[in-house]
């Protein structure tokens, strides 16, 4: 489910360990990419490290090599999987709406994606200082400043009603979107796409 989509390409955050050589690097990256694959069909699926070895074809110690916990590698697939977006082209100069619509739309397509990311953001909540708090507190804040410019941009260009604060109107546009994948994933019919654009309406210049 990712807003993330709405912000600006970063240097991709090593999350766990990246390999000593070039080898050890290419390992690591070919174990994420296999785990992708399981994750997009079937999302974390409640399965111990171990069992997710299995899924993707490679050893116990082989996860254990690259990273300490089952989240710890949940966190770090989910990561490399947004970081294989360009996502500086696809959404240079596109309004907040656009973008949180398109990565919504986007997310919808690997329905396990977004039930792994439904799934960290819980586990996020629940230890401050985990990988996955880590990985989300500092991606929601990246998302909601993107956005906020973004929306400020419009308000200058008088596209957007200027009587409320952009960064309050960030933070509404990313729950509604994290909110509908969630109900979505309970209700296939839900009209994901349809209810996100009603913003443009929420939003518009007040007369």
């Amino acid at each position: 489910m990712s807003t993330d989509e709405a912000s600006a390409a970063a240097e991709p955050t090593v999350i766990g360990r990246a390999g000593s050589y070039s080898k050890g690097v290419a390992r690591r990256q070919e174990i994420l990419d296999r785990a992708i694959e399981v994750f997009r069909e079937r999302g974390a699926d409640g399965t111990s490290l171990r069992r997710i070895a299995t899924a993707i074809g490679v050893s116990h110690a082989a996860l254990l090599h690259y990273f300490d916990s089952r989240e710890q590698l949940l966190v770090a697939v989910y990561e490399h999987a947004e970081s294989q977006r360009d996502t500086a082209k696809m959404y240079e100069d596109r309004s907040a709406l656009d973008v949180l619509v398109t990565a919504a739309v986007i997310n919808i397509g690997v329905p396990g994606m977004v039930e792994l990311y439904t799934t960290l953001v819980a586990t996020a909540l629940a230890v401050d200082g985990s990988p996955s708090n880590t990985f989300f507190s500092s991606r929601f804040a990246r998302i909601r400043e993107d956005l906020t410019q973004r929306l400020a941009a419009g308000q200058a260009a008088g596209n957007v009603r200027k009587d409320v604060d952009p960064a309050d109107m960030a933070a509404l546009l990313i729950a509604a979107s994290d909110g509908l994948q969630v109900q979505w994933l309970l209700e296939p019919t839900v009209e994901l796409e349809r209810t996100l654009e009603t913003f443009a309406v929420l939003f518009a210049p007040t007369s």
